[in-house]
């Protein structure tokens, strides 16, 4: 059987199954997102409709424990909106009593199949129910969060019984009784973010909801519009629905508008709810339809504004038909902007980790406040906060949509500020930015997490990860490469630098003995480290990561003054005194910065090979499953601390950030050498010592290994694309997609396979195709070059150039340079040849 390109089908009911499948169908458009949830069917167990609006945060306070060991703990999450979804549905056969609300949980249930169109960013949702009378009711429902327009969604179920005529009733409405409570291990913790609940009518056809979260105060506000009618049967329409007719170009059918008698309409509302009810005259084997047009509208305006503009965006809101025409549309004009070309299973996965990708980071987020939702706008794990993921996101985006990215370095550079005070409370200089950033920028990581293995809460010193300050050093660097945009590095760009270098500067300390400067007190990119075993304090002495990344960000600092026109470096250096003994500092710690060894490896922080060795075949015969094992040997009444074991890259992360020319000159740059043998020990080192209990975890070892160790290298990347659609780490997909591994999937194919670099004005491949991945095409966006596309055949690659480019194009292959000229596409062999 083939199994179609762009679409994603889920056959039968799972129960077990529909939370994952609501995460992996949620349906978004950088401003908000919806999951896949069932319309039938409130949350629960089994379902878990939710909507997330980006940047939109709440504070609550939680009680944590019991006794005299209970405290207090705050916590920002992202808010789990109104419910636009609710449209319920049952028969009333003539002369027979109303049977139960249909949902796929009921007895009637004999079909059910979902599928995801990528290519056109619509849910589609197909059911077949049955009565014990034998009375048939096929459903058939197609849902998009409008690309076109930000503020819109759409639903539109169809209805056809069979066998029976009669009455169908329907009850359509938004439902603002919600909670957060999409992650078992938060339910405990306080989740109403909401009150003052207004509910309404805009016009016959139109309900609205209107509340605002509680403690940030940001009013938001939704309205509903319910229209009914009829299909007339043998009426052709367009596949594009521009008539108002069937969404798909088999279907020959008219939908007729024929608004629903008033009588035959009753508006319901709640303090917490607004539906419309609505009886349905039906006939067998006649289809009818409701459409349900939704506005949503947030932010800080007064209440009756909200309320206003919502109505407003629902009232002017064309039908059906018209918005899926313009959605599809938008979302073809993303796809464009985004071509890669890759066969098989991986290339279906990489389109689906594409679509949630532009889901989530769409150019309408250009507009917003917002940064990058470790988890997506799916779900509630982690709370909604941002963490280093834009790392493995933004090199991907900087290709695509620069104006995005520059975007979500502007959430960083807004919250600046608030970095800076973050430093100075701890007697530093600089910016320190916090490892889980929300609306403010403070530090959000909670103080306590509780392992679901043991049921206790445990301290959570991740808040010690400082080298999320260079991951956004790293990322501002990226995009000036890539981009070229000088406005931006003048702007802002150069700001950030310094205070994170300034930041690495002043937590560096002079050890006399070494020589050398050490930063001490950090948790690096493993995790299951956070201190010394037994050790009083939390905290690690020289984190390789973090070190070589900290010299990283110094050399950029020094370099970005070089850059800077002469004013505006001027007029900088005066605005945050910075002075010349100070970057001679930076200098001085760039090449001074201690990088531990031993056993002729990088070692990943002082004093990590006196850890005791794990065994591991022994916990996999015991558990099976072990990514997770800082939760498995907490239950045993041990910890991770005590071992050489890690839950994801962590020394082996400096492979993925910076390709080897790069990494090498770093180590020289710090007085060490790292040649190819001492690399490969290293990675051999920590393959055998780590967990993967990290969705990044396999695209970084994917990454490496394609250079490092390629016959290996293909089990990390089939793991990367799996790790959500299987949900490999044991329920975690339910809870929100894996965005940064969805983004470094992409990336992987975009700059890791053909080792592509964009800097001194020129396109640099150096091309690991792997035998499973061989032959694939990427298109991507040059600053002042235009459109790029590469295509890689085994040890050939091909280099297109757009005609409309002003200028030819640089570009080094091995140690082949050659000027490709616009509009010509010629072959290179890999070798160099």
């Amino acid at each position: 059987m083939t199994v179609p390109a762009w679409t994603w089908t889920y056959e039968g009911y799972d129960p077990a199954e529909e939370t994952l499948r609501e995460s992996i169908c949620t349906l978004g458009n950088g401003v908000f997102a919806t999951r896949g949830a069932a319309s039938e069917t409130p949350a629960g167990e089994v379902h878990y409709p939710g909507t997330y609006a980006a940047g939109v945060y709440n504070r609550l306070t939680s009680r944590v424990g019991q006794g005299p060991a209970a405290r207090e703990v705050e916590n920002e999450d992202m808010v789990n909106l109104p419910d636009w979804l609710p449209l319920r549905y049952r028969m009333r056969p003539a002369g027979a009593p109303p049977g139960d609300w249909l949902t796929p949980d009921g007895p009637e249930l004999r079909r059910h199949r979902q599928t995801l169109d990528m290519r056109h960013g619509t849910l589609t949702r197909e059911t077949v129910y049955e009565d014990g009378a034998g009375h048939r009711l096929t459903v058939r429902q197609l849902r998009f969060v409008h690309m076109g327009d930000p503020h819109l969604a759409v639903q539109r179920t169809e209805f056809t019984p069979e066998g029976w005529s009669g009455t169908l009733e329907v009850r359509s409405g938004i439902d603002g009784g919600v909670r957060n409570a999409g992650v078992p291990r938060y339910r405990d913790l306080a989740g109403h973010h909401l009150c003052d609940w207004r509910t309404g009518t805009a016009a016959e056809d139109t309900v609205t909801l209107g509340c605002r979260t509680n403690a940030s105060g940001i009013h938001l506000a939704l309205a509903a519009r319910t229209r009914a009618g009829t299909h007339v049967p043998g009426t052709p329409v367009e596949g594009n629905g521009g008539n108002g007719g069937g969404w798909n170009g088999n279907r020959r059918t008219r939908a007729v508008a024929s608004p629903v008698p008033a009588e035959a309409v009753r508006t319901v509302t709640g303090e917490r709810g607004a539906f419309q009810e609505l009886s349905l005259p039906v006939r067998a084997g006649v289809t009818v339809f409701v459409d349900k047009t939704v506005a949503l509208s947030t932010g800080r305006e007064r209440a009756a504004e909200q309320d206003r503009e919502a109505a407003r965006l629902a009232a002017r809101a064309a039908d059906f038909g018209v918005l899926l025409a313009a959605h599809r549309r938008a979302w073809e004009g993303l796809w464009q902007r985004t071509p890669l070309e890759v066969r098989g299973r991986a290339g279906r996965i990489l389109r689906l980790h594409r679509f949630h990708l532009l889901g989530t980071l769409s150019p309408h987020t250009a507009a917003l406040d917002a940064g990058v939702p470790a988890r997506g706008l799916h779900g509630e794990a982690y709370r909604g906060h941002v963490f280093w993921d834009e790392l493995f996101v933004l090199p991907y985006l900087n290709l695509h949509f620069p104006e995005v990215s520059r975007a979500l370095l502007g959430y960083r550079y807004r919250r600046l500020p608030a970095a800076c005070r973050a430093a100075r409370e701890k007697g530093l200089d600089g910016a320190m930015f916090p490892w889980q950033s929300g609306s403010e920028g403070r530090e959000e990581t909670q103080e306590m997490h509780l392992n679901p293995r043991s049921g206790r809460w445990l301290p959570d010193h991740s808040r010690l990860q400082h080298h999320v300050g260079s991951a956004v050093a790293y990322n501002v660097w990226r995009y000036w490469q890539s981009t070229g945009d000088r406005d931006f590095l003048v702007t802002q760009g150069a700001e950030m630098l310094w205070g994170i270098a300034r930041f690495w500067s002043s937590l560096a300390r002079f050890d006399p003995g070494l020589g050398r400067y050490r930063i001490r007190g950090v948790v690096g990119p493993d995790e299951y480290h956070d201190g010394y075993p037994d050790a009083p304090l939390p905290g690690l002495d020289d984190n390789a990561y973090t070190n070589a990344t900290a010299a990283w960000v110094l050399a950029r600092a020094r370099e970005t003054y070089a850059l800077l026109p002469d004013r505006e470096r001027r007029l900088l250096c005066e605005r945050l005194d910075v002075t010349e003994a100070e970057r001679a500092r930076w200098e001085e710690v760039s090449r001074l910065l201690h990088l531990p060894h031993h056993e002729g490896v990088i070692s990943q922080f002082s004093g990590y090979e006196r850890l005791a060795p794990l065994d591991w075949e022994g916990l996999r015969a015991r558990y099976g499953d072990i990514r997770r094992l800082d939760r498995i040997l907490e239950a045993e009444g041990d910890s991770p601390n005590r071992y050489q074991a890690s839950k994801q890259a962590d020394v082996l992360m400096l492979g993925y950030l910076f390709p080897p020319t790069e990494l090498a000159a770093l180590f020289t740059q710090l007085g060490y050498e790292l040649d190819e043998a001492r690399w490969h020990r290293t990675v051999d080192y920590y393959l055998a010592r780590t967990s993967h209990g990290s969705t990044l975890s396999a695209v970084v070892h994917a990454w490496i290994l394609a250079r490092a160790r390629r016959a290996e290298a293909w089990r990390y990347c089939e793991e990367a694309l799996a790790g959500d659609v299987a949900d490999l780490q044991g329920g975690t997909t339910g809870e929100g997609i894996h965005l940064g591994a969805m983004g470094g999937t992409l990336d992987l194919v975009q700059r890791g396979l053909p080792g592509l670099e964009v800097r001194d004005g020129a396109l640099w491949l150096a091309p690991a195709p792997l035998p499973q991945l061989s032959k694939f095409a990427i298109g991507f966006r040059l600053a002042e070059y235009g459109e790029v596309k590469l295509r890689l055949r085994r040890n050939r690659v091909q280099v297109a150039l757009s005609a409309a480019s002003p200028r030819p194009l640089r570009v080094r292959v091995g140690r082949r340079e050659m000027l490709v000229e616009p509009g010509t596409a010629p072959w290179v062999e890999v070798n160099g040849r």
